[in-house]
C-alpha cells in the first residue's frame, strides 16, 4: 500500500472495523499487529456489544479488553450452540433430603475470565436447611444447622454477600454467604407471603409481606425494622419491585382488592406520622404484572376487562411528582391491547427490554409488543412450562418434560428476535418428575429438578471458555 500508512492513520482506519476484521489485520505485519491490539479499539468494541460497560468503563478482572472480548464472545457462542461435553459441563448437586423451595444466585452477575470467576447459588428446602453451592466446582460450600421448621423462601444480596431466608412460621434470618454464619433474625407475626430484595440507591433493604396483609421494611444486615404498613387487611400480599427499586407493586389473590404501587422511599425512609406514598390501580382486579427491565418505572399489568372479562394488557409509566408539602405519584397509560382468544390465559408473565412481553400458557411461549403485535410463538416442550428466566441475552424455560429450553435474543429491526436453540436434558424419567424452576447468570444455568419421591436436586450447566 503506497504511501504507507503510519500508526496514527492505521488506528483511525481500524476504529471502523469489527473484531473479525481486526484479527485479520493483525496478521499483516508487525506494525498492523501492534495497532490492531490497541486497548482503546477493543474497549470500544466491548462497549458497542455489551451495554453494561457504557456506565462503568472498566473491564472486570485483570484481563485486557481484547482478551475479554474474545473470551466473552466464545462464551456466548458456547451458550448459543449448547453441545454437551464440548460447550458445557452438567452436574447434579444432591444434598437436600427434602424438596427445594427456593433458589438464588449469590455470585455477582459479571463475566470475568481471570481465574476468579464463580457461579454460586443458595437454596432452601423443606429439610430445614439453607445451603450454598459452587456450580463450577460441582460441590456444596456450606450447609446451615437444621432449623426448627422448613425454610420456604430466600433472597440474596451479592454485593453484601448476604443470604436472607424465611421459614414456614415467618422467622427471617440473615446468613453470611461465604461461611453460612447466622448474622441476624426477625420474626413476622404470621407466615411470609413474599420477600423482596430492595437494593435502593440509599442502601439495601428487605421488604417482607405476611399473611395478615402487612408490609415490613427491614434494614440490612441487622434486619432492623424501619416501617410497617398495611397493604391489604388480613390478606396475604405479593410483591414485585421495579428494576431501580424505586417502586413496589403489591397485589393479593382476593379478586375484590385493587393492586397498589408504593414509592419505596416512603417505606424505607418513612417520615414521622406520614402515611406511605402510594397509588391504586382502580381498574385492575385479579392482575398479573411485571416491570419492563430496560425502563426505570414501566409497569405492565394484565387483568380481566370489566365488561367482557377478556384479558387486557395495559402498560403504565410512573413518576414521583414532588412539591414542598408532599410526593404525588403520577401514572400515565402508554399502551393497551386485548389478548387474542387464540392465546389461553397465561400463568407466567415476563418482559424484555422496554417493548416486549413474554407470556407462558401451558406448553406455549408467546411474545407480544406492548401494543399487541404478536412477535413469535414457540411450543418446544412436551409438557407444561413451569418457570421462565429472561435476561438481556437469553430466555430459558423449564418444564415437566424434564428439560430446559434455551433461546437467544438477536437484534433485528425495531424489535429483538428470539431464536430457539436447544434443550438441556435432566435426569432419568424413572426418578425425576420434571424441572420446577430455572435461573441463570452470565456463565451458567441451574434448575430445580424434582424427584418423584418428594425430594429435589439442583442440576447445573456450566459453560466452558478458554482464557488467554
Amino acid at each position: 500500500m503506497e504511501p504507507a500508512l503510519g500508526a496514527h492513520e492505521l488506528l483511525h482506519v481500524f476504529s471502523f472495523l469489527e473484531a473479525r476484521d481486526l484479527l485479520c489485520a493483525a496478521q499483516v505485519d508487525k506494525m498492523w499487529n501492534e495497532v490492531a491490539r490497541t486497548e482503546e479499539l477493543w474497549r470500544q468494541l466491548c462497549c458497542r456489544r455489551w451495554s453494561s460497560f457504557k456506565a462503568s468503563g472498566t473491564v472486570p478482572g485483570a484481563q485486557t479488553w481484547r482478551e475479554y472480548y474474545l473470551c466473552r464472545s466464545e462464551l456466548e457462542f458456547r451458550m448459543e450452540s449448547g453441545r454437551p461435553g464440548k460447550d458445557f459441563v452438567c452436574t447434579a448437586l444432591a444434598g437436600h433430603i427434602g424438596s427445594i423451595d427456593g433458589l438464588a444466585y449469590i455470585s455477582t452477575n459479571e463475566c470475568r475470565f481471570d481465574g476468579k470467576e464463580k457461579s454460586v447459588v443458595c437454596s432452601v428446602s423443606s429439610d430445614s436447611t439453607v445451603r450454598a453451592w459452587d456450580l463450577r466446582e460441582g460441590k456444596e460450600i456450606w450447609c446451615s444447622p437444621c432449623q426448627p421448621t422448613a425454610l420456604v423462601n430466600l433472597v440474596t444480596y451479592p454485593q453484601l454477600q448476604l443470604v436472607v431466608t424465611v421459614d414456614e412460621q415467618g422467622l427471617i434470618k440473615a446468613w453470611e454467604a461465604e461461611t453460612g454464619r447466622e448474622r441476624a433474625s426477625f420474626r413476622l407475626p404470621t407466615y411470609s407471603s413474599a420477600l423482596e430484595a430492595c437494593n435502593h440507591p440509599k442502601g439495601p433493604f428487605l421488604l417482607a409481606a405476611c399473611a395478615e396483609g402487612n408490609l415490613y421494611a427491614l434494614m440490612l444486615p441487622q434486619l432492623q425494622l424501619v416501617s410497617r404498613v398495611t397493604a391489604f387487611p388480613n390478606v396475604p400480599v405479593q410483591l414485585l419491585s421495579s428494576p431501580d427499586c424505586q417502586w413496589v407493586f403489591a397485589s393479593s389473590q382476593n379478586s375484590d382488592l385493587e393492586p397498589k404501587v408504593f414509592h419505596t422511599a416512603s417505606l424505607v425512609y418513612p417520615l414521622d406520622d406520614e402515611p406511605p406514598v402510594l397509588t391504586t390501580f382502580s381498574s385492575c382486579l385479579r392482575p398479573q404484572a411485571c416491570w419492563a427491565p430496560a425502563e426505570a418505572a414501566r409497569l405492565i399489568v394484565m387483568h380481566p376487562d370489566g365488561n367482557s372479562m377478556q384479558l387486557v394488557v395495559s402498560t403504565y409509566e410512573l413518576r414521583a411528582k414532588k412539591s414542598k408539602q408532599e410526593v404525588e405519584i403520577v401514572v400515565q397509560q402508554i399502551a393497551s391491547f386485548l389478548l387474542p382468544d387464540s392465546v389461553k390465559p397465561p400463568n407466567l408473565m415476563r418482559s424484555h427490554g422496554s417493548q416486549v412481553l413474554l407470556l407462558v400458557s401451558g406448553l406455549q411461549l408467546v411474545l407480544f409488543s406492548i401494543h399487541g403485535l404478536q412477535l413469535a410463538a414457540f411450543q418446544d416442550h412436551q409438557r407444561p412450562i413451569t418457570s421462565v428466566w429472561v435476561d438481556p441475552s437469553r430466555v430459558i424455560t423449564s418444564s415437566l418434560d424434564l428439560s430446559l429450553r434455551v433461546y437467544v435474543w438477536k437484534k433485528e429491526n425495531k424489535f429483538p428476535v428470539l431464536k430457539s436453540c436447544y434443550h438441556l436434558l435432566g435426569g432419568s424419567h424413572r426418578w425425576a418428575s420434571g424441572y420446577m424452576h430455572v435461573e441463570s447468570d452470565s456463565m451458567s444455568i441451574v434448575g430445580i429438578e424434582a424427584r418423584s419421591v418428594g425430594t429435589s436436586v439442583l442440576r447445573s450447566f456450566c459453560f466452558k471458555v478458554e482464557r488467554g
